[in-house]
């Protein structure tokens, strides 16, 4: 893959956007396995008695072999036959009703920790700043909620219950056979020990795989995202084969993560094989040997064949396991480095309450820039009293957007103090104050439910009465009935299925039914034509009555009516006043003006220039 397509495949870096949102401590996924394992204690506690239970009923059929070859058929003691039998039949069913039963309580209780972490992580992720966002892709998040959480099953589940019983199966087993032969035994460890040194070295290179393989998962599902949320633009610059090569790339080096994880596995796997190999080449020599020498009964031989078994199996059992438990702990240390980035709920603890707002909003000396030494708002002051409309405009780039963010409290500004209410909004809880906001932005957000649940999105328990006085405001009313479904009409994901105008007027609606007292317009009417404008104007007149209001409008016939016009150029504010005053001013703000309406009326002094000012962001 080049350079080019793997930063395609990464998510921005930003070191000055995500300065604060480095991990607060690192080393802390054994804290988090031990954590997890105490929140289910209960069931892991059942599951290792059902455990025990089930690793002893596998000894009697080694102790039923020994009795059989020596006592019963070597003594003669046939009457012994039928018990031994019965005994071996009792604990075979033992061992199935608690495999079954283990199965079931460490299997579902995984599942349940699965399902914890993923609404953990997903609620966690949703309450981290605006800026993380920016400087991550979606898909790596929903790698981190979906995929990652799925291996806590090795840890909480099956996994970690197996390789306990493996261990204790396999000191059971061992502390026998050193009873049974010790000088066999002794030399069956050096085989053991060596294949224990492997596995370290083998989990200690895999881990490191495993861990890239998330990284490198998350990265390929996240252009994929793109892509598909995307796909109208892809094929409307015919760049399907670009996409293509990216993912194929992607995948590809996703391949060749999984094949050496897989060699890895092998080789653990085929390493495990050689010393049961020679395990049973030191049985047949030294205990041949043994029985020839009168050291060792035939039953002793036979036991030991079946102790080895036990011994044999907890071993391979292992090299699966432990790859997979390393596997968990590679994808726990991404969901931690994910949880150890601050909350805005946990940046609100120190902060003030906020109850009733009236909505004066003030900017002094803000100064703010996504990137080191490019600023994008140059010491910009500026007040809206409670109730006002202040609308924004100037050319593209000029900061117009930035600016609402900041009075959303979705950026903090690198210097100076944004205020609501006199009080400074980095000493007032973010939940309290953006209760009081409604927003309606450029890209007008559906989620893929009916219309009435979008608009009632801030407000779920509204009446269908107050939905549908909303939509009578937003000029959506009338095309929502003619739907066959009316205001239960699916809508779609980002409300495709409707046009760019109709989506408008629902987001719009939307911001009407949450009521705010401070109300940010950013191109809310855009997508909409001159005539359904003209229509939602009077709606809005009412809706931003007593309310606080930030206007950014690409046309500026819609904003003559605020309280004031502010003219942003270049991060700064270059002119501010009513729309007479800045008409009579003849400043920056009339500039605009004369060439928008110049546009508007095809009055072109030279034909191909486009007099339309950029005034959107």
């Amino acid at each position: 893959m080049s350079d080019s397509e793997k930063k395609d495949l990464q998510a921005p870096k930003d070191p000055k956007k995500n300065k604060d949102l480095k991990p607060k401590k690192k080393g802390a996924t054994f804290q988090e396995v031990r954590s997890l394992m105490w929140q289910h204690r209960g069931k892991l506690a059942f599951g290792f008695v059902l455990m025990l239970i089930n690793r002893l009923s596998g000894f009697v059929l080694p102790w039923a072999s020994k009795y059989l070859v020596d006592t019963i058929l070597a003594e003669g003691k046939m009457e012994m036959l039928f018990p031994i039998a019965l005994a071996v039949g009792g604990a075979t069913i033992l061992g199935a009703i608690t495999t079954f039963a283990l199965s079931q309580v460490i299997s579902v209780t995984a599942q349940a920790a699965i399902m914890d972490m993923r609404r953990r992580v997903q609620a966690h992720v949703t309450r981290l700043p605006i800026r993380y966002f920016d400087g991550t892709k979606t898909g790596v998040l929903i790698s981190r909620i979906m995929t990652d959480a799925e291996g806590i099953r090795n840890l909480v589940g099956t996994g970690i219950v197996q390789m306990v019983g493996g261990v204790l199966t396999a000191i059971i087993a061992l502390s026998w056979l050193f009873v049974i032969n010790w000088q066999l035994t002794a030399s069956t460890m050096g085989f053991l020990l060596a294949f224990g040194a492997a596995m370290a070295f083998a989990f200690a290179k895999l881990r490191p795989l495993f861990r890239e393989r998330g990284e490198i998962n998350s990265q390929v599902t996240g252009r994929l995202n793109e892509t598909l949320n995307g796909i109208r633009i892809v094929k409307a610059y015919g760049v399907e084969s670009r996409e293509q090569s990216v993912f194929a790339d992607g995948v590809d080096e996703l391949f060749q993560n999984v094949k050496k994880a897989i060699t890895g596995r092998a080789a653990i796997s085929t390493f495990a094989g050689i010393v049961i190999g020679g395990v049973g080449i030191l049985m047949i020599t030294v205990g041949g040997n043994a029985i020839a020498s009168g050291s060792m009964t035939l039953g002793d031989f036979v036991m030991y064949i079946f102790l080895i078994g036990l011994l044999a199996a907890p071993i391979i059992q292992l090299a699966a396991i432990g790859t997979q438990v390393s596997e968990a702990f590679a994808g726990l240390d991404r969901i931690r480095e994910l949880l150890e980035h601050p909350t805005e709920d946990e940046e609100d603890e120190a902060r003030e309450p906020l109850s009733e707002v009236e909505g004066t909003i003030e900017l002094e000396d803000v100064h703010f820039a996504y990137e080191e030494d490019v600023p994008v708002l140059n010491g910009v002051s500026l007040k809206a009293p409670a109730g006002t409309t202040t609308a924004l405009v100037g050319s593209s780039g000029s900061g117009k957007s930035t600016l609402v963010s900041l009075v959303m409290a979705f950026n903090r500004p690198d210097s100076g103090k944004v205020k609501i209410d006199g009080k400074d909004l980095m000493g007032v809880r973010l939940h309290d104050y953006r209760s009081q906001l409604g927003v309606v932005l450029q890209e007008n957000f559906l989620f893929d439910g009916t219309v009435g649940d979008n608009i009632r999105f801030a407000k779920p328990d509204a009446t269908q009465d107050e939905v549908q006085r909303a939509a009578e405001l937003a000029n959506c009313h009338q095309f929502v009935s003619d739907f066959p479904d009316g205001y239960d009409t699916v809508v779609g994901e980002r409300g495709i299925k409707l046009s760019g105008g109709q989506r408008q007027r629902i987001a719009i609606a939307r911001a009407i039914l949450a009521n705010p007292r401070i109300l940010v317009l950013d191109e809310a009417t855009s997508s909409l034509d001159s005539e359904s404008e003209a229509l939602i104007q009077a709606g809005f007149a009412s809706l931003r009555e007593g309310r606080t209001t930030f206007v950014i409008a690409h046309r500026l016939s819609t904003i003559r009516s605020a309280d004031q016009i502010v003219v942003l150029e270049e991060g700064h504010i270059e002119e501010c006043g009513t729309h007479a005053e800045l008409m009579e001013r003849g400043g920056r703000y009339k500039e605009l003006h004369d060439q928008q309406y110049a546009w508007e009326e095809n009055l072109f002094v030279n034909p191909g220039e486009d007099y339309l000012p950029e005034t959107a962001e």
